[in-house]
């Protein structure tokens, strides 16, 4: 049983260690960090999921991105603590968030991940939108959380922070 909850300022350095812990060495060094830099998660969508010790056994974080004229969620990180993984805590955490996104009205949420894992997320291929080097164009997905909510966008993914 997991008890998920908004992320907190007091979550960060546990979050940020267990991001440590799944991720590669240099995970800060992706295209997808550059388009974070300066700018805070989503927090109504950044949760953590901890067990019934009130030990973080995961969590997931969103930042808002721009393509073109259009507003987007870019999900990511998503991570599971390696004692609970294969439990469900990752699809319990981005089925959660997505559900949130959706009451707090964005229209649409991308990531860059694995399309076998997340295409049962309702995540596809994004063809036009494209994120900076060095990013495997097969791995930009996409999501709508409105109908349509993808057609005709389009574009360079860039930073909010860029205007």
């Amino acid at each position: 049983m997991f008890r998920l909850a908004q992320e907190t300022a007091d979550d960060w350095w546990e979050v940020e260690a267990l991001y440590d812990l799944c991720f590669a060495p240099g995970r800060e060094a992706l295209s997808s960090y550059r388009l974070r830099d300066g700018v805070p998660p989503v927090a109504e969508l950044s949760l953590v999921a901890r067990d019934e010790q009130d030990i973080l056994a995961g969590a997931i974080r969103f930042w808002p991105v721009k393509i073109g004229a259009c507003r987007a969620l870019l999900l990511g990180p998503v991570a599971v603590h390696p004692t609970h993984q294969g439990e469900g805590l990752g699809g319990l955490l981005i089925e959660e968030s997505l559900a949130c996104a959706v009451q707090e009205n964005w229209l649409r949420v991308m990531l860059v991940g694995d399309a076998p894992y997340y295409r049962r997320f309702g995540f596809e291929r994004l063809s036009g939108v494209v994120m900076p080097p060095p990013t495997n164009p097969d791995r930009v997905l996409g999501r709508e959380l409105l109908d349509g909510a993808w057609d005709g966008v389009t574009g360079d993914v860039r930073s909010v922070a860029d205007g």
